[in-house]
């Protein structure tokens, strides 16, 4: 809300009166060790909170008066940590969930993304934005999103930037910016008039050099799509604010991406830290921009630089150093209290001056219902037949023992070995699931809606495995496909068709019987869920699956077939 001459009038009195002892403060924080990220230096102090924000560091505590006194007991005290670049979906939790997994890690600020979802919507993405948006305000972090700049179309984009809070435009399809597509153009174009930010996208190395001149040339003025040095190297070399992401199934590559930082001596102040997509299983486990500051630390980056790319090396690529940051007079009194900072421990955490969660809890959270965002399945597959789901071989070998078919993997080092060509055994004219001794599960992957020839792909897969059984699941974006995993094309048949019921889920069957059924009823990508729900939900699904020969680690097997549909999109593998 934009305020009068009136309003800034009184409050200019007000924090005048205030430093001055005739005006009581909101909040003083005292006794705390706190970190100058400008300065980049620790000093002990005391920290002044009014009408939300910061308004003095080391106030005299003789003048002033306040009506509440907050003890930081020697505790550190760091901006609150900031997102750069979150992808709303992609963790299944509508947004007041996801604050219960978030926030208690010290985050106060998200930069995200909601392209799939509007896509999801179809011809409703505009009121889905509306309901996803709605009283975004009263949530316990701050939020700053973009319109679409993929997946969607362009009338949805244009409206989805005139909301609140939509600051610009999110990352383009590389596979149309590179080649000319008129709606890329003018969603530029709308983004530039109003003076909008543009998110970058795709590993900066995989495109040619003219063409990775077009995107800061037209304003462009971030990348989160680098998977090694050279791609590092080329994004701050052509003035990108370079984004580090540690999303789903990129453990390995983030460490690659560090250590590279720190071998190259690349100054920090280029980067930031994100997730892009990452699980709400991760997050209770693991942390969130906590924890990656942390490992940054393990990788020989300075614990002040590390912190400073989840906090001010953001708000300042997004020109909002004066509001968000840093722990300074003016700006939001988004404060975390860690006992280390090499080691980041959010024991406390503030949002404008509020403490709103403590000891990895939240203790206060906004009132959304989204319950009139789900929607009903329409069934797309009753033709579908298991013969469908054979794999046919991309070549059979002269003399009938030997098939190359493909080899898709969940974690592909970063896209890099998402899917093979491979020679594996035939017996008989059948595929064995087979590749250098290791027994594998089979993937198909399966169009939803067919008007004439359904497209699928299948194969074998690397990263969940099953003896008996089969899981499915689905996501819309940018057009409506399953994944099928199993050992059987009839039991798989059966599985997707159940998920075909729903606008979306993940299911696993045995013997044609439904084990385990995630329903993910928000336009088939997010569930109406609390935290808890979607968190026992997904462990019921992993229990099904271990009762079926898989052993899982790491991500929840729902997140792991999801994010799936990225490096699908991404080669082609989807019409």
């Amino acid at each position: 809300m934009k305020l009068t001459e009136a309003n800034h009038l009184e409050k200019v009195h007000a924090i005048f009166d205030i430093l001055n002892g005739n005006k009581e403060a909101d909040l003083l924080l005292k006794n705390l060790n706190i970190l100058d990220v400008h300065g980049e230096t620790v000093y002990q102090g005391s920290l002044l909170v009014y009408d939300k924000r910061i308004v003095a560091i080391n106030p005299d505590e003789s003048i002033i008066k306040v009506k509440d006194v907050f003890d930081g007991q020697g505790l550190y005290a760091i901006p609150g940590l900031i997102d750069a670049h979150l992808h709303f979906e992609s963790q299944l939790a509508h947004p007041t969930a996801l604050a219960e997994a978030m926030v208690p890690c010290g985050t106060t600020t998200i930069f995200a993304e909601c392209l799939d979802l509007l896509s999801a919507a179809g011809e409703n993405g505009i009121q889905a934005a509306q309901d996803l948006f709605k009283d975004y305000d009263k949530l316990p972090y701050r939020l700053y999103a973009f319109a679409p700049g993929k997946k969607t179309d362009a009338a949805v984009t244009r409206a989805v930037l005139d909301m609140e809070p939509v600051i610009g435009l999110g990352e383009f399809e590389h596979f149309t910016y590179s080649s000319g597509n008129e709606d890329d153009f003018r969603k530029a174009s709308w983004v530039r008039t109003k003076g909008g930010f543009m998110n970058g996208h795709w590993g900066v190395t995989a495109l040619s050099d003219m063409i990775l001149n077009y995107l800061p040339a037209i304003g462009v003025s971030n990348n989160h799509d680098v998977w090694n040095v050279n791609d590092i190297e080329k994004s701050i070399r052509y003035g990108f604010a370079t984004q580090i992401k540690f999303g789903v199934g990129s453990s390995e590559v983030i460490k690659i991406l560090l250590r590279a930082i720190v071998d190259r001596k690349f100054p920090t102040d280029n980067f930031m830290l994100c997730t892009d997509n990452i699980s709400i299983e991760r997050l209770l486990k693991m942390g969130h921009m906590d924890w990656i500051i942390s490992l940054c630390t393990e990788m020989g980056i300075n614990p002040i630089k590390a912190i400073k790319m989840a906090s001010y090396n953001t708000a300042r690529s997004f020109h909002m150093e004066d509001q968000i940051g840093s722990l300074t007079p003016g700006r939001f009194a988004d404060i975390v209290l860690t006992d280390s900072l090499s080691r980041i421990n959010p024991l406390y955490v503030f949002k404008d001056g509020e403490l709103i969660a403590k000891d990895k809890k939240l203790l206060k959270n906004a009132d959304i219902d989204y319950s009139n965002m789900k929607t009903k399945g329409v069934a797309g597959l009753d033709d579908l037949t298991p013969e469908q789901l054979d794999i046919v071989p991309l070549e059979v070998s002269e003399d009938g023992t030997q098939a190359k078919v493909y080899l898709f993997d969940v974690y592909g080092r970063g896209h890099a070995k998402f899917y093979q060509e491979v020679w594996v055994p035939m017996r008989e004219g059948k595929i064995v699931p087979e590749y250098e001794g290791e027994k594998l599960s089979r993937l198909s992957v399966i169009q939803r809606y067919a008007d004439d020839k359904r497209h699928i792909i299948s194969g074998l897969f690397k990263g969940v495995y099953v003896d008996r059984g089969a899981v499915a699941t689905f996501w819309p974006a940018p057009t409506p496909y399953f994944v099928a995993v199993g050992q059987e094309s009839e039991e798989m048949c059966f599985c997707v068709k159940q998920v075909d019921q729903y606008s979306g889920a993940c299911i696993v069957t045995e013997n044609k019987t439904i084990n385990s059924v995630m329903p993910l009823e928000i336009y088939g990508v997010m569930a109406d869920m609390t935290v808890d729900e979607l968190t026992s939900s997904a462990a019921a699904i992993d229990a099904a699956l271990e009762e079926l020969g898989n052993r899982n680690e790491g991500e929840p097997v729902v997140n792991k077939l999801l994010s799936l549909f990225i490096s699908l999109h991404r080669f082609r593998f989807m019409e």
